[in-house]
């Protein structure tokens, strides 16, 4: 990835149930200052036939070696950061015994709950290569809306291709359908000029046999404008060492401003590439695996180990997922 300003930057292709409006930012924790004017947001959509190819094109054994996009990318600095909705629906999943884990740094999730049915693994196509990013299903007035990072549908100039969505994927099996992308979309800032601080994407995917995503998996909360400095849960299926993609993966803990080069959220965090897209959840409820989207693994400094990034979900964030949820 791009550097961020003279940080050395890198991309880390790393509650209780949601039943109340969306909450302003305090004055204590006040959001960026931002607009929405300007460049409309950016789409690219798929055709049928492409659709089709996308589901066709991932096998098992593709996703299982598909590797994650940061270290198509940057190998080196990859490496260097490995370590030992409005009102929403959610899916109806029954409560199992909850890691009760808070900080961690970065465990496998076993509490169950819709967590698992509503993140997923990403795989698409990068100049020519098979690549992987994380994703989660939101709220949605299509039903069909999956939020991920920016640079998990475009980069460098090219939107990704043969783009499909598979929630609770189990190294290789697809229990719930891989969900093929009809369109999708990024920021204006991301595609402008690649902005750290709006590495946003959604896709909207075609419904599969006749049924649209979230009627199957459930779907989770989204928030903007929530404010800095909140207890967050990160989930994400990192597969660079020492993880391999074959698990969700989350961290908790007390989340703070990045006080170096960007606006972002900043949360103490050991997942790896291919984590990059996974969902950060506030208000989140261990017992059922549900909370408020508020941001996305994002990018980590190859000089600050061990600590995740993810964009503020502000105005510019909520036209992008106004845009996807209608589309």
């Amino acid at each position: 990835m791009r550097r961020h300003r003279t940080a050395a930057g890198i991309l880390l292709a790393v509650g209780a149930l949601f039943t109340g409006g969306l909450a302003g930012a305090g004055a204590a924790d006040a959001a960026p200052a931002e607009t929405t004017s300007g460049p409309s947001v950016a789409a690219h959509t798929a055709s049928t036939a492409e659709q089709h190819g996308a589901r066709t094109f991932w096998t098992p054994e593709r996703m299982r070696s598909a590797t994650p996009l940061d270290l198509l990318l940057t190998p080196r600095a990859a490496k260097r950061l490995k370590t030992p909705e409005p009102t929403g629906r959610s899916t109806t999943v029954e409560p199992t015994a909850a890691p009760a884990s808070f900080p961690q740094a970065g465990g496998a999730w076993t509490g169950g709950g819709a967590v698992v049915t509503t993140s997923g693994r990403v795989f698409f196509t990068f100049q020519g290569r098979t690549a992987s990013c994380t994703g989660n299903a939101v709220t949605s007035q299509n039903a069909s809306t999956v939020i991920t990072a920016g640079h998990c549908v475009k980069y460098q100039g090219n939107w990704h291709t043969n783009w499909v969505f598979v929630p609770a994927y189990a190294n290789g099996n697809a229990p719930y359908g891989q969900w093929s992308a009809a369109r999708t979309l990024t920021t204006p800032q991301w595609e402008a000029s690649e902005d750290i601080n709006y590495d946003v994407g959604a896709a909207v995917v075609a419904p599969l046999n006749g049924r649209t995503l979230t009627s199957v998996v459930g779907a989770q909360g989204i928030q903007f404008n929530g404010g800095y400095n909140k207890q967050m849960y990160s989930f994400g299926f990192p597969a660079a060492s020492p993880y391999d993609g074959t698990k969700l993966i989350y961290c908790s803990g007390n989340s703070s401003k990045d006080f170096l080069f960007s606006q972002d959220h900043s949360l103490a965090c050991n997942m790896t590439g291919g984590s990059s897209g996974g969902p950060w959840f506030t208000g989140f409820g261990e017992a059922t695996g549900t909370g408020l989207q508020v941001s996305v693994n994002s990018f980590g400094y190859s000089f600050l180990p061990n600590r995740m990034f993810g964009p503020y979900f502000g105005d510019v964030v909520k036209s992008l997922y106004e845009k996807a949820q209608t589309s």
